[in-house]
This record gives structure tokens, C-alpha cells and sequence, in this order.
């Protein structure tokens, strides 16, 4: 699974230019996203029973509909999350922010970053670069 590193200051565009960088991977692959949420807490809605046995303390709360699941995981490591994906055939995982961790980077904006192979890309720059990023 390729590790393709997104970093950058707040507001700088990283999230536009990944919605824009996955349909471009999917041509070649499966994709999933982690997002370092850093001072944002993300809110189980009220009321539903998957938060309510997330509360309970279930380690893992899922619901299904007729598109989709929604997973809540106890463990918030960010391995974890990647042994997960691997686990589950992802061929590329797209994880914004995180800027400690030293994966390959792709910065938007001017952050000094270690590892930045890539700065202010094209999205048809990250493809055809695909195989300088890190493999996990």
C-alpha cells in the first residue's frame, strides 16, 4: 500500500487538492483517507445507537445502510489505522496531516516539512510520481 502524505498549514488547500487526487488513484486502485483532525474533536451524533454502544464502551461500533458503514474504532493510532487498510486491500492511503510522521510528503503551501519530495503538485504530478512514496 503506497503512502501518499499530504501536509501543510490550516487553510491552505490540502483537502481541495485531495478530493481532486482521489478520483485520479481510483483510475488505478483503491484509496482511503485519514485525516488528523489535530484540535477538532469529530461528534458521534446524539441519540443513534451505534454512539450509543460506541458510549457503552464497545472497542468497535458499526452501522450499515444500503451504500455504506460507518466505523467507529476505540483505538485511535494511526498504524493501527494503516494495518487495517493494508489488511483490506487498499492500494493507497491519502493521510492529511500528521506532519511528525516521516512518510514522504507532498506539501501545499509553504510549510517546511522533512521528506517533502513533492510541493504545490498537479495532481498528474502525484500520479506519475506515485512510486517515490513510502510503501507500507
Amino acid at each position: 500500500m503506497k503512502i501518499i502524505q499530504v501536509t501543510g498549514h490550516s487553510n491552505t488547500g490540502k483537502t481541495t487538492f485531495i478530493k481532486r487526487l482521489i478520483p485520479a488513484l481510483k483510475e488505478t486502485g483503491r484509496v482511503a483517507v485519514i485525516k488528523h483532525l489535530g484540535d477538532h474533536e469529530y461528534l458521534l451524533e446524539k441519540g443513534k445507537d451505534t454512539t450509543g454502544f460506541f458510549e457503552a464502551g464497545a472497542e468497535v461500533s458499526a452501522g450499515t445502510d444500503k451504500d455504506k458503514s460507518v466505523v467507529v474504532l476505540r483505538n485511535n493510532s494511526l498504524d493501527s489505522l494503516l494495518a487495517l487498510f493494508r489488511a483490506q486491500g487498499i492500494d493507497y492511503c491519502i493521510i492529511e496531516g500528521f506532519k511528525n510522521r516521516s512518510f514522504k510528503k507532498i506539501v501545499i503551501g509553504d510549510l517546511q516539512a522533512e521528506g517533502c519530495i513533492l510541493r504545490n503538485p498537479a495532481v498528474e504530478d502525484v500520479v506519475a510520481s506515485v512510486d517515490r512514496f513510502d510503501t507500507y
